[in-house]
């Protein structure tokens, strides 16, 4: 029996990951498109269940419905189901589950999961994605565990309405998507450590990455052997958590409409959710829509940077954000290699950052030019609307809802891009590399 024939324009492993999250989409904006999913108040509305299932696939949590009233249980229950696909990834799951089935996987399988995770080598995928997989379950349900009894003791007056916002929230946190099940997403919890803190935690431990997790799983006691993509990640998100939560701190210590009203240690709570968030998180506690500019533009940037490779978060990701710092300080030491620690980052890394860099600056520049055309709102609005789309962060200042459908597209397309477009990218270009045959004669045009 002959093997079905995959057509060329599919059969490319970097290809088959932006094509199969189109599909997860358009499945899911089936799905929520059913009657039993909307509130009895609201009819069929195609965007809304477009847009809802590309912000969930995605992980983003950008909403232009309110989650909590216009979907039913049955339809909050589809988008958790799209975000913990969507955070482990299509590709990711099918995997997972031939390793379970079959044990073996196979080449192609092995291409499209290392495009993925960002693993090395091809075999690394099969240990990786059987310890993603229980990493990702043990820690949703670790942290649901402290929600729950959390909400029913505080909350809610049954375990089963506990319950469920408790599995919503771990899911949404650890999977740094925005979705909440009440209108006012965390605002009800303001101030409530033992509320914020967990899953503030959830978020940042989502966004290091799996194959970082993996690593400090079994070597956590011994930062000195730890590579040098785990040293980038945990120490640069260490280092913007600390510097965001000062600066939060610092410019919405007395605003009264975010957490200036706040005591010391609430507003130290806020100050540390706020720079959480803000790397990919999406949910809040306080209106952004009421920060200072200043603010909006320090969270605008921290978006922009995102968290760790392969993890659920989006921006640009910390290490390319930290390598691209490593490069500027080469050239003016006038150093000929980038060196990290004792480590020489090679030219096609450097090369691979800097074109993620750029097209990412490119793309949400476009985009914003376009959806300030398409719509009556501010510059800053629109450029922290657009970054949060394309760093999958899910915040908003409040004017998702109140966009043109043409504008809810871009945002759409934003989304689609930040979760797959620059990992298709990245692998493409490391897929490609190739020992050149030749040099050519070099010549130095003048810079600056």
């Amino acid at each position: 029996m002959r093997r079905p024939v995959i057509p060329a324009a599919i059969a490319h492993p970097v290809r088959l990951l932006p094509l199969s999250f189109l599909a997860l989409i358009l499945v899911g904006t089936l799905l929520l498109l059913l009657p039993f999913t909307r509130t009895g108040p609201y009819e069929l509305d195609f965007m809304a269940a477009f847009f809802t299932s590309g912000s969930a696939v995605t992980v983003t949590g950008l909403a232009n419905v309110d989650t909590a009233t216009y979907w039913t249980p049955a339809g909050q229950a589809i988008i958790l189901f799209l975000v913990e696909v969507g955070g482990l990834g299509i590709i990711a799951m099918a995997t997972v589950l031939g390793l379970f089935i079959g044990g073996r996987l196979g080449l192609r399988t092995r291409l499209v999961a290392q495009a993925d995770m960002h693993v090395v080598s091809l075999g690394e995928v099969g240990p990786l994605f059987r310890r993603v997989l229980v990493m990702m379950l043990g820690f949703q349900a670790a942290f649901a565990a402290v929600l729950v009894v959390r909400y029913r003791g505080s909350y809610y007056d049954d375990w089963a309405t506990s319950l469920w916002h408790g599995i919503f929230d771990a899911v949404m946190a650890f999977n740094n998507a925005g979705f909440s099940l009440n209108s006012d997403s965390l605002t009800q919890y303001a101030g409530d450590w033992l509320v914020i803190a967990p899953i503030s935690l959830a978020v940042f431990i989502g966004a290091m990455g799996f194959p970082v997790l993996a690593e400090l799983f079994s070597g956590w006691r011994t930062p000195s052997r730890w590579t040098i993509h785990t040293r980038l990640t945990v120490w640069g998100s260490v280092l913007l958590l600390v510097l965001g939560a000062l600066t939060f701190l610092a410019l919405e210590w007395s605003n009264p409409a975010t957490f200036g009203d706040y005591s010391v240690g609430n507003k130290i709570l806020s100050g540390l959710e706020g720079s959480v968030m803000t790397r990919s998180g999406g949910l809040n506690s306080f209106d952004w829509g009421e920060v200072r500019p200043e603010s909006l533009s320090v969270g605008t940037v921290l978006m922009f940077i995102g968290g760790g490779s392969a993890s659920t978060a989006g921006g640009i990701k910390i290490t390319t954000f930290l390598l691209l710092a490593y490069v500027i300080v080469a050239e003016l030491r006038g150093d000929p290699q980038v060196t990290v620690g004792v480590r020489a980052i090679g030219s096609a890394v450097v090369r691979t950052s800097l074109t993620i860099a750029l097209l990412a600056v490119m793309i949400v520049t476009s985009a914003t030019m376009l959806v300030m055309l398409l719509s009556d709102f501010t510059f800053e609005d629109v450029l922290f609307e657009c970054t949060s789309a394309f760093a999958t962060a899910g915040l908003s200042t409040g004017i998702t809802g109140e966009l043109p459908a043409s504008a809810q597209a871009v945002l759409v397309g934003l989304m689609f891009i930040g979760r797959v477009g620059t990992i298709a990218a990245a692998s493409a270009f490391v897929l490609r590399r190739r020992a050149p045959r030749y040099h050519r004669p070099e010549e130095q045009p003048i810079i600056g």
